[in-house]
């Protein structure tokens, strides 16, 4: 069936439920890195703590409404709500496109508004909460052995590839982190990269977890030398001072890596091979 013809029935659709999704994820990247739960309390406004009535809890539709503005206080509330529900949003129309109205595409979708809530709680305060990692591999789990009885997979791992996937994910980010850690003498990576290379390699099998840790280090080194470095060196030019490397989170780039390796890693690998061995 032509996309053309299925797409604008099912994309408004899609758009809500990512929403939806993405106005919890706010309040899993908000709570978790506490260790708060995400049941109790319900919602309620960071500056006058007033709970916020369902009507003005609507995903980016109450946020325009009230200006970004809190109903009682009139505190403004952080753009990181809309614009996380709306990028939830997007993920699933994604998902739809690639994939149709699909069970593979909701996994996809699924799967990318995890990692975007791995990505967001990284950036904002390098950590990366279990309730994403292992709300993940075990979404991953279940959907290989789901996948197999139902005859259909791909792109994702199946059964056996899932359960290696993650061991060699976890390890191969846990020995990374051991040599960084002996080159650096400080930490490199932490706990949670190894539970997040566990969830990914799940999801992709023990090849393509491998791929996507080249891919997150490409990433995080072009993001290092053609932003960071250059914004950083030349404000503490400005200030008289050494400009001093400030910690990666590289979740924030594994994660986008994961999603890249999902679609695509198979036919780069192909491609490789083909380029090496003709």
């Amino acid at each position: 069936m032509n996309s053309s013809s299925w797409f604008p029935a099912y994309a408004p659709v899609f758009g809500a439920f990512g929403a939806i999704f993405g106005s919890f994820l706010n309040v899993c990247i908000s709570r978790w890195p506490k260790d708060e739960s995400v049941i109790k309390p319900r919602s309620r406004c960071p500056g006058c703590g007033s709970g916020i009535a369902w009507y003005d809890n609507i995903p980016v539709v109450s946020w325009l409404a009230l200006r970004g503005r809190c109903r009682g206080c009139g505190q403004p509330i952080s753009w990181q709500y809309p614009l996380v529900e709306g990028a939830t949003a997007a993920l699933w129309i994604g998902a739809l496109w690639l994939l149709g109205p699909t069970v593979l595409a909701v996994r996809l979708a699924l799967v990318a508004t995890i990692l975007l809530g791995v990505a967001v709680t990284d950036a904002q305060s390098y950590l990366i909460p279990d309730g994403f990692t292992v709300s993940g591999l075990a979404l991953a789990l279940i959907g290989a052995f789901a996948g197999a009885m139902l005859g259909d997979q791909l792109p994702f791992a199946g059964p056996w590839d899932a359960l290696l996937g993650a061991c060699t994910g976890a390890g191969a980010i846990t020995i990374i982190g051991w040599l960084g850690e002996f080159a650096l003498k400080k930490e490199a990576m932490g706990y949670g990269d190894a539970t997040l290379m566990a969830f990914v390699g799940a999801t992709v099998g023990p090849v393509r977890v491998l791929l996507c840790v080249f891919v997150g280090a490409a990433l995080a080194a072009a993001s290092f030398l053609l932003v960071v470095y250059p914004i950083g060196w030349w404000r503490a030019r400005r200030a008289g001072s050494e400009f001093v490397a400030p910690l990666v989170p590289f979740g924030v780039f594994l994660a986008p890596a994961a999603v890249l390796t999902l679609l695509f890693g198979n036919a780069l690998l192909g491609w490789y091979v083909g380029r090496v061995f003709g």
